[in-house]
């Protein structure tokens, strides 16, 4: 895999203008639809799509202790240039990506002469700013605020999660990016936490969709979120409650200068626009990492979240790495405590066990400090270089290829640091990398492409503790899909085909087949069991040894946040459309797919009760002249389709 950068066009304009407050400067992407307007001595920017309004005076700026860059600056040169860039992913919804954009960076000064360049990017597809502190300093700064906002029309609707407080659910590991999203609720509308909404964050003004995240966030920055309060639909940057940090580490962003803040990033266009931008990682830095040769996507057993902590034993962990092996997939993960059930030494002879099967053994650890009170070993053995290095060598030496992390303690700077850390070392051994009970990856996966996956998300799991969340399953599987997992891959951990025991699925086992491809993780772990999946038809099973591990291209077919997803992946010569129903009605779908047409595919779905077999119903489809494609879906229902 290369990374490849290219600048084509590249020009800089060096000036000297002292701003007034009337000057503005605009840029515009590259089709000239989405239009950037900064007021550098307001301190302010908006955004303007097909001349509607899509963010109005909203603000710029961050209160360092020693300086305010809010206000009274003034410009003292500005740059342009053209950027294109292409690069290559391994574990997205894309593998061969460009980016084109066209950048103005505006440097001002305070009164007192301190300088701050703020970098603006506008793409077909939305805008991103940062800042950056130029001067070279060896001190340390510190940043108090940043005065960030995103002010939306009146009329705006939000899809938002709400950021747990800190110290707060299972064994104090809260914040975990794990709650229920709120469906089109009106901007302004109050977070039911004091820490926010967390990113990404969807929302619709008009006819126009919009998604805020932010990537290239490094070890000199803390994560941040939105606050819970927005007036009048303006969304201002919140920084991480005290307890979200490592015990004398840094909370709030401190850093010797220069300094580069991450992207805030505002992807713009129609749902076709936000499902399909990679705006995420277009915005991350580059690959960290010199070797990838053991980075490998794929799909993995897992016997925990429908069997729980009696199943990870020696026998039942043999038995999944046989499960593994009969369904061609890549990995088996086995989860917490496998040190005291089972031991290093057995591992490791399960670790030789899987090889010869041509399956991953994959390890679960608690990232655990002080942060959390998980009694759930391993833990404690993360923490520190030395102790990484003793650990992932040990595992390196078993022939372990991965290893899932969990339970960390929020997004202060400290704890964002530790996450590099991790991946870094973790790099150097070879050993890809889950993250659990973890903050969102926000394109890290880019810069350390060993950074398979993450949950940041309210996932399987829950729905296996009581009926209220399978209960609310469909609608939150889709918009986990539609929001969460955009632009980073998502440790959902679907798919459940025959039973979850003791609850009663809300969902037809062809939406829990769809899930296989409607989610994106680098490495996908599935909730179904070998005995659950000993009820499947051969043709449900034959499309899962068959399904790939990573996608070449997107399509996004039809759909509304929690309300119904179809997505197209391309894989090969080979397309797999998919659909998910969110909702308790039947649907019938007139499917707009002239990219196939006239193409002949197998399609699984739930049919009439009377033609399937234990849910399903397998057939020939072929799609017409027209391209459009119809298809009726029961209630909490599901397809998958392939076409080559």
């Amino acid at each position: 895999m290369k990374f490849i950068r290219l600048f084509i066009i590249f020009t800089i304009v060096n000036t000297c203008i002292y701003a007034q407050e009337t000057v503005s400067y605009h840029v515009s992407s590259p089709d000239q639809k989405i239009v950037l307007t900064c007021n550098p001595a307001q301190a302010t920017y908006s955004i303007t799509r097909g001349k509607k309004t899509i963010l109005q005076n909203s603000k710029l700026g961050i209160i360092r202790e020693d300086e305010d860059f809010t206000k009274a600056l003034k410009v003292v040169g500005t740059a342009e240039r053209k950027l294109k860039e292409g690069y290559v992913m391994l574990n997205a919804k894309k593998k061969s990506i460009t980016y084109t954009a066209n950048e103005l960076a505006i440097s001002a000064r305070t009164p007192a002469g301190k300088r701050m360049n703020i970098i603006f990017r506008v793409s077909n597809d939305g805008a991103a700013f940062r800042y950056e502190f130029p001067e070279k300093d060896p001190s340390l700064r510190k940043i108090q605020s940043e005065h960030t906002s995103f002010h939306f029309p009146e009329g705006t609707l939000a899809w938002l999660q709400a950021k747990a407080e800190a110290q707060t659910g299972f064994e104090h590991t809260n914040p975990s990016y794990e709650v229920y999203y709120n469906m089109a609720i009106p901007v302004g509308t109050p977070s039911s936490s004091a820490n926010g909404w967390v990113y990404p964050a969807l929302f619709k003004t008009g006819d126009t969709w919009v998604m805020l995240t932010e990537a290239g966030l490094e070890r000199n920055y803390c994560g941040t979120a939105l606050q819970r309060l927005s007036p009048g639909g303006e969304y201002r940057i919140n920084f991480p409650q005290e307890a979200e940090k490592i015990k004398g580490g840094a909370l709030y962003p401190e850093s010797t200068l220069p300094w580069i803040t991450p992207w805030r990033i505002i992807a713009i266009g129609d749902l076709a626009t936000i499902m399909e931008s990679t705006l995420g990682t277009d915005l991350a830095p580059a690959s960290r990492l010199k070797d990838l040769s053991f980075v490998k996507p794929g799909k993995a057993a897992w016997s925990w979240v429908l069997e729980k902590d009696k199943a990870t034993i020696y026998p039942v962990q043999k038995k999944y790495i046989d499960y593994a092996a009969d369904m061609k997939w890549q990995y088996c993960l086995i989860d917490a405590n496998w040190d005291q059930t089972i031991g290093y030494d057995s591992v490791a002879v399960l670790a030789d066990y899987a090889r010869k099967k041509n399956v991953g053994m994959l390890l679960w650890y608690n990232s655990a400090g002080d942060w959390n009170t998980v009694k759930f070993t391993p833990r404690d053995k993360l923490l520190t270089h030395e102790e990484r290095v003793k650990e992932f060598s040990r595992l390196e030496n078993m022939g372990i290829k991965g290893i899932k992390i969990d339970f960390f303690g929020g997004d202060g700077q400290s704890m964002i640091a530790y996450y590099h850390d991790i991946l870094t070392d973790a790099a150097a051994h070879h050993l890809l990398v889950n993250f659990h009970g973890a903050t969102l990856p926000r394109g890290l996966q880019r810069t350390y492409p060993n950074l398979m996956t993450a949950e940041a998300v309210l996932g399987y799991e829950m729905i296996t503790f009581g009926q209220d969340a399978a209960n609310k399953a469909p609608q939150h599987m889709l918009a986990s899909a539609m929001i969460r997992n955009v632009f980073d891959p998502m440790d959902f951990t679907p798919m459940c085909l025959y039973k979850i025991p003791n609850i009663e699925r809300q969902t037809t086992a062809a939406f829990e087949l769809a899930t296989s491809v409607a989610f994106l993780s680098g490495i996908q772990h599935y909730a179904e069991t070998p005995d659950g999946m000993s009820h499947v038809p051969v043709e449900v099973k034959d499309f899962l040894k068959a399904l790939p591990a990573q996608w070449d291209d997107v399509k996004f077919i039809d759909g509304y946040p929690g309300k119904l997803y179809v997505v197209a992946r391309k894989s090969g010569s080979k397309w797999y459309v998919t659909g998910l129903n969110g909702e308790p009605i039947y649907k019938s779908l007139a499917l707009n797919l002239t990219f196939l047409k006239n193409k002949t595919g197998k399609l699984i779905s739930s049919g009439n009760d009377s033609e399937s077999h234990n849910g399903f119903v397998a057939k020939e489809v072929k799609i017409p002249a027209s391209g459009e494609f119809k298809i009726d879906l029961k209630k909490n229902d599901g397809f998958v389709a392939v076409f080559e």
